[in-house]
């Protein structure tokens, strides 16, 4: 199961995401809801890059299939729209019925 937490504060503002664990939804190189998390992750870590200012440390373990993002202070406006894209992406995918038991979304407070 792919597992991805969202760090939160008080407040609901999104500090960061831990994202590991292999789908298992079908074998490896032919996991489409693993590639489906993956694109998801990995572009929005990109688009946070590409179209921010936000200071940010990530952290990739391609054995364990794991990505981890934390902001370096509070995110601005444009980097919270697309955490909130990346929580919506991952949902609706978390929401359909066939892909409940390979993808988890988990909220915790920080």
């Amino acid at each position: 199961m792919t597992k991805v937490t969202f760090y939160q504060d008080c407040d609901g503002e999104i500090l960061g995401f831990d994202a590991w664990g292999h789908a298992g939804y079908a074998d490896a190189g032919e996991d489409i809801v693993c590639a489906a998390v993956s694109v998801l992750v990995l572009n929005t870590v990109n688009s946070i890059e590409a179209f921010t200012e936000d200071p940010f440390q990530t952290d990739v373990d391609e054995e364990e299939g794991r990505i981890t993002l934390k902001f370096q202070q509070k995110p601005s406006r444009d980097a919270a729209l697309l955490m909130k894209s990346l929580i919506l992406g991952l949902q609706g995918m978390e929401e359909e019925e066939e892909n409940m038991q390979y993808i988890d979304v988990i909220f915790e407070e920080v």
